[in-house]
């Protein structure tokens, strides 16, 4: 149990410094103020949490961790001063969203879980977890979220929370079964934005015609 709270604990840590940083680098493009750089920050760290925890009726995860709300704020204070030295922070945001993501996916599912939820619905959560953090900060900077763009996101969730499942039901160790499923979940999101793969998009046609009565 102490190597699985570490495990749990470090990639909680991980997790919170890379989105903390995707938040902090959408807010430099946007050109906001300290204040601002510390909430899109907090948003993208805590949102997708904060929805699991409310939607489990369990205590919300950072109000018992203030520590994390502190070094989000760092870490968006870091960026602040920093963001202008990085070249096409947009690249830099997507793989610290990507990490974020494959992190956030297998605790998410984890954390649900560990609240009683069924296998299907740990891994919806756990989908949540990893990417209304990244929804609600674009939606208040006024970008296309992520998840609504064609490219493989909510997928690579899936894919990692549904791995640490399939591996935890089969016997395998958590603290095996939590990296794997969150490297597998970061390695499909890191192909995609690589080789640009993305799910089938709709295609417009022509309307059918209907009969005149």
């Amino acid at each position: 149990m102490p190597a699985l709270d570490t495990t749990i604990a470090a990639l909680s840590i991980a997790g919170v410094v890379v989105f903390a940083a995707a938040g902090a680098l959408t807010a430099s493009r946007k050109q906001m103020d300290p204040v601002g750089f510390i909430l899109i920050a907090a948003l993208t760290a805590f949102g997708g949490g904060t929805t699991r925890d409310v939607l489990l009726g369990a205590p919300v995860f950072w109000l018992r961790t203030p520590e994390l709300v502190a070094l989000a704020a760092g870490v968006a204070l870091l960026v602040f001063f920093t963001a202008h030295l990085a070249e096409r922070r947009f690249v830099w945001l997507l793989w610290a969203d990507a990490v974020g993501l494959g992190i956030f996916a297998v605790l998410g599912a984890d954390a649900a879980l560990r609240e009683g939820a069924s296998p299907w619905a740990a891994i919806l959560l756990g989908v949540i977890t990893a990417t209304f953090g990244g929804v609600i900060r674009d939606v208040v900077c006024d970008e296309i979220p992520l998840i609504l763009r064609k490219e493989i996101y909510a997928t690579a969730a899936a894919f990692g929370a549904g791995a640490f499942m399939t591996l935890h039901a089969l016997g395998v160790e958590r603290v095996a079964a939590l990296g794997i499923g969150a490297a597998l979940g970061f390695g499909l999101r890191a192909a995609a934005i690589l080789r640009g793969w993305s799910l089938p998009t709709y295609r417009a046609r022509p309307g059918r015609d209907y009969p005149e009565r």
